[in-house]
């Protein structure tokens, strides 16, 4: 009977320490925030060629702030995020995607889209070099993407300055 007693109480705990870690991989992002202060510099940021303003997928997921797409010396791309602010996630990322006016995580699966890597921080201004061999003609928005989910957390749909 002893026996049983401690087995139980074994695998209890192993169940209550993996539940546990589990919640706070899963909640623990959405306790703090993760913030970047990254510059530019003038010869990465001579012309903008798009823009957008984040905007709230749902009532949870929630973003503010801008993506410029800035070319700079010798033809380099760098996307920008300024007064930049998510809710934090689990492995979040920042893709290009092919459809403007995103609205739902439905609008950006199936689509074409391009990984400009993990979102470094929630909070702050930061920078995503864009790969030289990045079509940016077939792509009209930036997403934060939880690909581990399939879940969008913030759509920015980019347009040209207006000239």
């Amino acid at each position: 009977m002893k026996k049983k007693t401690i087995l139980v109480s074994l695998v209890s705990g192993l169940i209550g320490f993996v539940a546990g870690v589990a919640f706070w991989y899963l909640a623990g992002p959405l306790f703090f925030d993760q913030e970047v202060n990254e510059s530019i510099s003038a010869a990465d940021a001579q012309t903008v060629l798009a823009q957008g303003t984040f905007t709230d997928a749902d009532s949870i997921h929630k973003g503010t702030g801008t993506a410029t797409i800035f070319e700079g010396e010798g033809g380099r791309r760098t996307l920008r995020f300024t007064d930049f602010r998510v809710t934090n996630g689990p492995a979040l990322e920042v893709w290009l995607v092919e459809k403007a006016d995103i609205g739902s995580s439905n609008d950006v699966e199936g689509g074409a889209f391009v990984s400009l890597g993990r979102l470094k921080g929630n909070v702050g201004d930061q920078n995503y070099d864009i790969p030289a061999d990045v079509d940016l003609s077939k792509f009209a928005s930036v997403v934060i993407w939880c690909e581990q989910f399939s879940v969008l957390f913030s759509p920015a749909t980019l347009a040209a300055p207006a000239s």
